[in-house]
């Protein structure tokens, strides 16, 4: 069976780097981000901060706090047929139980972390879809307190600290990379 591997973590924490780099190794790539922005482009929304919160929440309130799983399900399973998934951005606890029932030991958690400041100052500086401090903090809590994100960030298998250069960061996803090669 080949793997999903779900990446977990806050906003600018750096899961786009690791997915970057489990994309050169052809695995299948799901963003579980990209149900937010078909949705905003669906309902005919601005693509920003204050939008892309609304329908995440009102996705949730459609879907239950399972949403994004089970609305990036058919993706993985699709990407499954030809290999390995790296699943960029999942968010809720009730996403990892659904993803963990579904795949069981051939599903793999692993969080991304970098301190607030760090990633608030990332955010602000990101060329795509840049978001001021303020705005930051506040998606930090709207993830935590409505959207149970910490949950699947503690349950994590691998945990990937990023605090220092990209050469830091990378030399730890070659690591996780040769550790899930391994088996």
């Amino acid at each position: 069976m080949n793997k999903v591997v779900a990446l977990v973590g806050m906003c600018g924490s750096g899961k786009s780097v690791v997915s970057d780099f489990f994309k050169s190794k052809n695995w299948a790539y799901v963003y579980f981000g990209g149900v937010t922005m078909d949705e905003l482009k669906r309902r005919g929304l601005e693509v920003n901060e204050t939008n892309e919160r609304f329908v995440r929440e009102d996705l949730r309130k459609i879907h239950g706090m399972a949403a994004y799983a089970i609305l990036t399900l058919p993706k993985i399973e699709e990407g499954l047929k030809s290999g390995n998934v790296i699943a960029d951005g999942l968010y809720s606890w009730s996403e990892y139980k659904v993803l963990k029932e579904k795949f069981g030991d051939d599903l793999v958690i692993v969080a991304v972390y970098a301190p607030p400041s760090l990633r608030h100052d990332r955010l602000a500086k990101r060329e795509i879809r840049p978001i001021p401090h303020a705005d930051s903090v506040k998606r930090d809590y709207a993830e935590i307190e409505n959207v149970e994100k910490g949950g699947p960030i503690a349950m994590a298998d691998y945990t990937l600290v990023n605090t220092g250069d990209m050469a830091s960061l990378m030399k730890q996803i070659e690591e996780l990379y040769m550790a899930l090669q391994r088996g």
